[in-house]
């Protein structure tokens, strides 16, 4: 391995951690998610792993079709931009489609109280009424709504990095590129979303808790609001 590549796969490996840290769009709606739908751990590391899978795989796809067709750089950063807008508003649609069932989901079972006498005495009785059947059809829905999200969100700093070596017609070097990229980013979103759940299982705000499925898509809305106008 030359000093140039090695000087890339260096800068693949930073930009994979740096790119995925800065944004929050790759941790948080697992978090989210996960906690509110109370997943597994299993669960929770799959459906991250998959998703991230998606999220570098469809970019090397983009990147390799560029390079077989010889593509220029511009056009497919373009394109990237294009797609990393779509993935935004996409977040943001799901956000706001899973807040609003939210708090219909809240006001529907809002508690309630009934008045019982028992032997001359007055008892007040706390009701909620849950909807299990509903949540059964909706639990294996959400990661499947994630995944494509990110199969259309793009990793923007992976194209010009692949294009380097290419220029050289090294697929060896390209092969390097891309995978050092796609594990360092994996990873990274692996350890902050296990590392923030674990801080937030600690979180137990009861008062709050009919209200968890509304504030988990309010946190996804306002993360795809930050890709879209605030560049995360």
């Amino acid at each position: 391995m030359n000093n140039e590549l090695l000087i890339l796969t260096g800068s693949a490996a930073s930009l994979g951690f740096i790119h995925t840290l800065l944004g929050p769009d790759h941790y948080l709606p697992f978090i989210v998610m996960s906690k509110v739908r109370k997943w597994k751990l299993y669960k929770t590391i799959l459906v991250t792993t998959l998703c991230g899978v998606g999220h570098v795989g469809s970019s090397i796809m983009v990147g390799s079709l560029g390079i077989g067709f010889g593509i220029g750089l511009n056009k497919l950063i373009r394109f990237e931009s294009l797609r990393g807008s779509l993935a935004a508003w996409a977040f943001m649609l799901f956000g706001l489609i899973y807040m609003i069932w939210g708090i219909y989901r809240a006001v529907k079972n809002k508690a309630h109280k009934h008045v019982h006498v028992h032997d001359g005495e007055i008892h007040n009785h706390e009701h909620v009424h849950k909807n299990d059947h509903d949540h059964v059809h909706r639990t294996n829905l959400t990661p499947w709504i994630l995944f494509l999200i990110f199969v259309l969100g793009p990793c923007e700093p992976l194209i010009p990095l692949l294009m380097f070596p290419a220029v050289e017609a090294s697929t060896f070097g390209v092969f390097i590129v891309a995978s050092v990229f796609s594990i360092v980013t994996i990873s990274t979103m692996l350890t902050l979303v296990l590392l923030i759940s674990k801080g937030v299982s600690f979180i137990y705000l009861k008062k709050l808790e009919r209200y968890s499925h509304a504030i988990g898509g309010a946190i996804i809305l306002l993360s795809g609001m930050g890709i879209q106008f605030l560049g995360f």
